[in-house]
């Protein structure tokens, strides 16, 4: 079973890293249906994940666009990757040793992410359309589990399988890098008397 859930991930992967849709994956009806052709205006706001963690602490990475266009983006779209070894999806990096069976390993384990946001696509988020001058975040919380210095890089779309394309008013690829330091060790934590909260603070 578990063999059959990774030849499913496989061929996703290998689906919307040629740009097509991962039929199957998701189910339902196709997510790039009905997609218009175009180059819509979207500004980042926002870009937000802290430089330095802790292992074992938990952390907000937060992308908040805005449509800077006069017309309606079909669907907003950030797509998350990673730069570790042979680079991976999302919060992972992906070894290049073909002796494993599952070539993937969690940089981050990801506790919550953008709600309604899921696709069938690798790594990649979409909230819906989104009206002009309207804003939209996309908010993971996440848990680093490997130590040592990690790179991120995220990327804004205006839709799903390519029509719609995402464009800075300055021309420029929506796109940004977090660079982050995971310490080995985890965050302090506390109780604070008067309250009773539980206080954490990086090493």
């Amino acid at each position: 079973m578990e063999g059959s859930r990774r030849g499913w991930r496989s061929a996703c992967a290998v689906a919307a890293a040629s740009g097509a849709l991962a039929v199957g994956c998701g189910g339902g009806e196709r997510q790039d249906a009905n997609e218009p052709a175009g180059t819509f205006k979207v500004a980042v706001t926002d870009a937000s994940f802290p430089e330095r963690q802790s292992i074992a602490g938990s952390s907000t990475m937060r992308v908040t666009v805005r449509n800077a266009d006069t017309r309606t983006i079909p669907d907003i779209a950030v797509t998350i990757t990673a730069d570790d070894a042979e680079g991976g999806g999302g919060f992972t990096s992906r070894s290049a040793d073909a002796g494993l069976s599952d070539p993937t390993t969690p940089l981050w384990i990801v506790d919550s992410e953008p709600r309604g946001g899921g696709t069938a696509y690798v790594s990649t988020w979409a909230l819906g359309p989104l009206p002009a001058g309207q804003t939209r975040s996309f908010v993971w919380r996440v848990t680093p589990v490997v130590a040592g210095s990690h790179t991120l890089r995220y990327r804004v779309a205006a839709g799903l399988n390519g029509r719609a394309r995402a464009q800075t008013p300055s021309g420029d690829d929506p796109s940004g890098v977090f660079r982050v330091m995971v310490s080995r060790t985890p965050p302090q934590a506390t109780v604070d008397p008067k309250t009773g909260d539980v206080v954490t603070a990086s090493p």
